[in-house]
């Protein structure tokens, strides 16, 4: 990928104007997210400086938000299954057609029985999530 060409005078006027750091706190972070808001309402084609300064406080806010909101035990695939189905009003009976029979499903459903390859193809498809979610 080719890097991006910038006036690096314009940019370290922008970083001067912005001083952009490592948000720390929760009022760091909001900081930042004003900056992003404020060059993302301004409604006219971004400088080729101003997009390098947008990706840089992107990047600082996801770092920051993915470190301070990032679940501390990551849920089960089956707790996943589980929850999409109560998102979508969905039974247990809706899911015979993804694992194959009434047993497979309930055995997925109370976390006694992996989910295979092929039944997590089957779920992403039909929730438009990651197959991720479910291996």
């Amino acid at each position: 990928m080719a890097a991006r060409a910038i006036d690096l005078s314009a940019y370290a006027h922008l970083l001067s104007k912005v001083h952009p750091t490592v948000p720390h706190t929760e009022e760091d972070n909001e900081r930042l997210i004003a900056i992003v808001e404020e060059l993302d309402r301004e409604g006219r084609v971004l400088s080729p400086e101003q997009k390098e300064l947008l990706d840089l406080l992107l990047v600082l806010i996801q770092d920051f938000e993915r470190a301070r909101y990032a679940p501390k035990h990551p849920a089960r695939p089956h707790s996943m299954v589980r929850e999409l189905m109560r998102a979508n009003n969905l039974k247990p009976k809706d899911m015979y057609e993804i694992f194959g029979s009434k047993g497979t499903t309930s055995e997925v459903l109370r976390g006694k029985r992996g989910i295979s390859k092929a039944a997590a193809k089957a779920l992403a498809a039909r929730f438009n999530v990651s197959t991720d979610l479910f291996l």
